[in-house]
């Protein structure tokens, strides 16, 4: 499949003709968001922002964050802190200088733990990657997403930087939870935000659940479209073991479920014409077992 000028992605990619199950980034349980009109350098660590270097240091994934169209050039400004594990939560603050942040407790965000840093926020954030100086494909494709869910879910939207995947842009992040999508156009981005503030999950373009392993992402992925549960805590993973293939243990509705993931590779994952090497996980010998049975 032939590629455009400005991206060096197959373009199946973009369009959901290849799997991107199970590509959330694995590191990311924490978070800190700061408003940033831009521009933004390649990688943000080059903004020379101390707070940035403290949150990487204790594992808290930065993102600058700002609105779409609209840019705020001087503090005041938005600052989020966020968990997406066990129990996720996002506090909220505007502060007037950066200097505010020195006293942030990254070490607690790093744990799960709430550091009294602003007002807790039920309001779900919507992250749409519009990074142009990582990859031009996350600009072309997340720019006018951005623009398009921020008509119809206000401020719920952020234009953000790199969030990993580029070759599944446009990459929607849906926060506290984690939850990424890929390669999606207007509507079906309206339908991973819609599900989203249901409290549910479509399978469709869903990437995955940041924070844990692939294999175990892929796992809960299965299991969800086994069991028809779409909901964001219906499903969960218990534990992953092996090096490949992987033997999981996910605990659904009350039920649990054992199965083998493995990872496999093919040619031609967006069409005949497409010489790329796909790389993918399946699921075989899904498998439930009781919650008594394992007394």
């Amino acid at each position: 499949m032939s590629r455009s000028v400005s991206c060096e992605h197959c373009p199946g990619g973009h369009l959901g003709q290849k799997p991107c199950l199970a590509s959330a980034t694995t590191k990311a349980n924490s978070w800190l968001l700061i408003e940033h009109s831009g521009p933004w350098p390649r990688k943000i660590e080059e903004l020379g922002l101390p707070v940035i270097d403290r949150a990487i240091a204790h594992g808290v994934r930065p993102q600058l964050i700002r609105r779409s169209g609209r840019r705020a050039q001087t503090p005041p400004l938005r600052v989020y802190v966020g968990w997406s594990g066990e129990n996720p939560w996002l506090e909220t603050r505007v502060v007037s200088d950066m200097a505010e942040l020195d006293d942030l407790d990254l070490a607690a965000v790093a744990l799960g733990r709430r550091p009294g840093f602003g007002e807790p926020t039920l309001e779900p954030l919507l992250l749409v990657c519009t990074h142009a100086k990582r990859n031009a494909c996350c600009a072309r494709t997340g720019t006018p997403l951005a623009r398009g869910l921020a008509a119809g879910y206000g401020d719920l939207v952020w234009e953000t930087s790199h969030v990993g995947g580029d070759r599944y842009a446009a990459n929607l992040v849906c926060l506290p939870h984690g939850i990424y999508y890929g390669a999606l156009d207007g509507e079906t981005a309206r339908e991973a935000v819609d599900a989203y503030l249901r409290g549910e999950v479509v399978l469709d373009r869903l990437r995955g659940r940041a924070g844990i392993p692939e294999p175990a992402q892929a796992a809960e992925h299965f299991v969800r479209a086994h069991t028809g549960l779409l909901g964001l805590d219906q499903v969960r993973v218990i534990s992953v073991t092996g090096t490949g293939p992987y033997m999981t243990r996910v605990t659904a509705a009350g039920n649990v479920w054992y199965g083998t993931v493995e990872l496999v590779s093919s040619l031609g994952g967006c069409g005949h014409d497409c010489d790329e090497t796909v790389e993918t996980y399946q699921m075989r010998d899904l498998a439930l077992h009781s919650e008594a049975a394992l007394v």
